[in-house]
């Protein structure tokens, strides 16, 4: 980056950080719109951060999230210490042939989300279900173990 200099009153050489903050500004623009235009070749795939809900009703926890494109055999969900963790993925092949032209694509995705839950599940009793682009996760609460006192012999 070049540097901006200015004279002060005293001929003392200052440079001019706001002159700095505006190449940066510019630099990073440049680079989001190079990159969300396609500017970047080789770049096959991405990894999305699906949108996701979670609602806590009487004795469940609901997790909804957004994966559009994507097959139930392509999903993967885990719980583990109160956390869920959702994966999947999602490819694409498209072919074009006209007037000399050739063309075959493909695009490959890749959705992961981790999220803490609410509440302590028991995963063994868990459902999933994927419709219409959207997962819907049921996840029964755990026993809350009750206090019990121990007697002292």
């Amino acid at each position: 980056m070049a540097e901006m200099v200015r004279r002060g009153p005293t001929g003392i050489r200052r440079r001019d950080p706001f002159e700095e903050i505006r190449e940066t500004q510019d630099y990073l623009s440049d680079l989001f719109n190079r990159f969300a235009l396609g500017g970047f070749s080789g770049v096959t795939g991405e990894t999305f951060s699906p949108l996701v809900d979670i609602k806590e009703e009487d004795n469940n926890v609901i997790v909804t999230a957004d994966m559009p494109g994507v097959n139930k055999d392509d999903v993967d969900i885990t719980v583990r210490d109160d956390t869920l963790e959702v994966n999947a993925k999602c490819s694409e092949e498209s072919k074009t042939e006209e007037e000399g032209y050739y063309r075959h694509e493909r695009t490959y995705r890749v959705f992961s989300r981790t999220v803490p839950l609410p509440a302590s599940v028991n995963e063994e009793d868990a459902s999933a279900k994927l419709e219409n682009g959207v997962l819907h996760i049921t996840l029964p609460k755990a026993e809350e173990e009750k206090e019990r006192k121990i007697k002292v012999e």
